[in-house]
């Protein structure tokens, strides 16, 4: 079974940053897909980045303001978000799919909250 588990959520003043960490334990394997999502109060989940097998690819809302990484001898995914804005306000989700077998992962969540 496949665990992720996220950190380093919290409050933080527009223009600020923070990093988010996604550790993957339990059975490893190749992930298809794994990325981070967000969920705003009243709002559809959204996708922010995600890394496949063709690359990396951003939120346009996002994009030159958060960058992913991915440390594989730690299983862990990182999120590096900066110049924050209020809108991006919300509970950051890690996630994790396989092809094979239609299986996805999710992590608990971690709430991000931007101050004006």
């Amino acid at each position: 079974q496949v665990q992720l588990v996220e950190s380093g959520g919290g409050l933080v003043q527009a223009g600020g940053s923070l990093r988010l960490s996604c550790a993957a334990s339990g059975i490893i394997f190749s992930f298809d897909f794994m990325g981070w999502y967000r969920q705003a109060p009243g709002k559809q989940r959204e996708l922010v980045a995600g890394i496949t097998a063709g690359g990396t690819d951003y939120a346009g809302s996002v994009k030159g303001r958060f960058t992913m990484s991915r440390d594989s001898t730690k299983n862990t995914l990182y999120l590096q978000m900066s110049s924050l804005k209020p809108e991006d306000t919300a509970v950051y989700y890690c996630a994790a799919f396989v092809t094979a077998g239609n299986k996805s992962y999710w992590g608990q969540g971690t709430q991000v909250t931007v101050s004006s």
